[in-house]
């Protein structure tokens, strides 16, 4: 009686199934209808090479070096079989009532099986630990490959770990039990509202697919994010100069400068009052400066690297000490703004120019030996497609970087959009730290092609002498300037261990702090987040960052009063607090100006 039941309840819950989607499918067709209607041109976007990664040759060259070992091949398939035959045994155990340790799990940070099904459904519990089990066999198997050279090796291990996150179950409707609910409970709407939000990002991408990260009608640039009150005061081909409104009846004498890398926008510093280091900065006292980058178009394709420093940091402080009468400034560089802060130094050192009073940077790479998972999209072949890319359009287009950066943390910035927004039929939360990121900026085709060649591919800037700007031969050794050097511990775009390069590289005094989190999240760390991210500090100077750590303190909270405390001794004495516009450089707009508004 009780299996006629079960059978029956089988039977109409695939009878209802079969409703839906054959609902979701007669809406479906109409929906693409439409759409291929209102855009009978659309095409993807093509490229000017089948394989402008290089992937096929990586993958060829492992295929070789695998052959001629043919019994560690067979070794790693029979244990692959051993495990999954032992997975299906425990899974057979387990539909017989026992309790049976389960053979692998997630790891701590993998949230895509966070739904209870994963664990109390024996199907799920299975599909998860096969995948898991598969996932691991084929990253082992591929990092034991020998005879590859090292970034060959690298770039094999990153896009077998791309292949082996796009098979995750949790990508397909049928091996996905939260969409599977889903769709039952809204009988097919989600499906549909999905497949709406895919047309739609293809309409934003124009035929090339731009996955929505957050609702971008939620944040208004100068409205509800980038709201620290200033003026433009300053403005060339390149940049636009703020100064912020001073919140502290005195200041302190000696200006602060802060050079935001130009592959993003500068207010990944001034999000939202609580986390804005800008707004920060300015409530402890300091005049500050901020470099507004121009989101550059065709017009603007033979801006060098050299053009950067002369229109970037050398005009900013010449225009500092216009607006304030002071030569000297402390000066932060962050990311790329903290390569061509170190280049300037170098510069200004042999020019006996000795305006940086001191110099901050936040996660900056100079060595570029072991320049993390970036590398592995840029070697001579892919420079070729990208210098043929950007030849014929004079810049690099934005959507090419977002796409790069997005695949160094595939799950959180590619997959589980796919899920929420196409499978769920869900808006994406808004989030402002995602709005910043989908802001794209685009890269002067001769700045970029110069800062890619000659520091990811040929490392020169760490030789003395090893690039040369207007004429002057770039030695970092030489910089006598005392620097803080901020890292982070999980940063995947400029690894720790490769930024601590710095404090045996730089003449003078080098403090070196390093963050928890990554590239992003351990900048933007605010006191008000006590027990989010801690920090390390040290007074020892060793040339192993490892035996650094290894004697490190490590503090709780944010390390933004610790590098207040050390600026705070460069800053000079307090003064009447300044106002943009009092100087000789007049108010031109309001902060945070035109340049950051352009969008690409």
């Amino acid at each position: 009686m009780k299996d006629s039941r079960e059978n029956t309840d089988i039977w109409e819950a695939s009878r209802e199934w079969s409703h839906v989607m054959a609902d979701v499918a007669e809406r479906s067709h109409k929906m693409i209808t439409d759409y291929l209607e209102k855009h009978p041109g659309m095409q993807p976007t093509a490229t000017t090479s089948i394989d402008p990664l290089n992937i096929g040759n990586a993958f060829l060259e492992m295929g070789r070096a695998m052959m001629e070992n043919p019994q560690a091949l067979a070794k790693a398939q029979q244990e692959f079989w051993h495990s999954q035959m032992t997975l299906w045994q425990n899974t057979t155990r387990k539909m017989l009532g026992e309790n049976v340790d389960p053979m692998i799990a997630p790891d701590q940070g993998d949230k895509r099986f966070k739904d209870d099904e994963w664990s109390e459904s024996t199907l799920f519990d299975y599909i998860k630990q096969s995948y898991l089990l598969t996932s691991r066999w084929l990253q082992e198997t591929v990092n034991e490959v020998e005879g590859l050279d090292d970034h060959t090796a690298r770039k094999v291990d990153f896009y077998t770990r791309q292949f082996a996150d796009a098979l995750a179950p949790t990508n397909f409707l049928m091996t996905n039990p939260a969409a599977l609910r889903e769709t039952l409970d809204s009988k097919g709407d989600n499906l549909v509202q999905g497949l709406e939000n895919l047309l739609g990002d293809l309409e934003r991408g124009q035929g090339r697919l731009k996955i929505s990260m957050t609702d971008p009608e939620a944040f208004e640039i100068g409205g509800n994010i980038a709201t620290t009150p200033g003026k433009v005061v300053y403005q060339n081909d390149l940049m636009q100069l703020i100064q912020y409104t001073p919140s502290t009846e005195t200041t302190y004498t000696t200006p602060l400068l802060i050079i935001p890398p130009w592959i993003n926008k500068f207010y990944i510093l001034d999000l939202k009052e609580k986390n804005s280091f800008i707004r920060y900065a300015v409530s402890q006292g300091h005049t500050v400066f901020v470099i507004s980058w121009i989101n550059p178009d065709e017009t603007l394709a033979d801006k060098s690297f050299e053009d950067y420093m002369f229109e970037g940091p050398l005009a900013a402080l010449d225009a500092i000490e216009q607006a304030t009468g002071e030569k000297e400034a402390n000066v932060i560089g962050y990311c790329l703004g903290g390569t061509l802060l170190a280049s300037t130094l170098a510069y200004m050192t042999a020019k006996n120019d000795k305006r940086v009073k001191s110099a901050t940077y936040f996660t900056t790479m100079i060595d570029f030996t072991e320049a993390g998972e970036l590398s592995v999209f840029i070697d001579e072949e892919q420079m070729k497609h990208l210098d043929q890319m950007m030849a014929e359009k004079g810049y690099l287009d934005g959507s090419e970087m977002a796409t790069t950066f997005n695949m160094l943390r595939a799950n959180d910035l590619i997959w589980s959009f796919v899920i929420n927004n196409y499978l769920m039929g869900k808006q994406p939360f808004p989030f402002d730290l995602l709005y910043w990121n989908s802001d794209s900026t685009r890269m002067p085709a001769a700045m970029h092609s110069f800062y890619l060649r000659k520091m990811y591919v040929e490392n020169r800037l760490m030789e003395p002498g090893g690039i040369i700007l207007d004429n002057v031969p770039i030695d970092l050794t030489t910089i006598k300037t005392p620097t803080f050097v901020l890292s982070t511990k999980e940063d995947h775009i400029a690894p720790w261990k490769s930024t601590y390069s710095a404090v045996k590289t730089y003449a003078g005094p080098v403090k070196f702090v390093l963050a928890g989190s990554g590239h992003i999240a351990g900048v933007i760390n605010p006191p008000s987040d006590k027990m989010k991210y801690g920090y390390w500090t040290s007074t020892k100077k060793t040339a192993d960052p490892q035996a650094w750590l290894d004697g490190a303190t490590q503090n709780d909270g944010s390390w933004w009063p610790e590098w207040q405390k050390w600026i705070a001794r460069k800053a000079g004495k307090k003064i009447p607090a300044r106002q943009p516009g009092d100087g000789k450089l007049k108010a031109i707009e309001d902060a945070p100006g035109s340049y950051v508004r352009v969008r690409v």
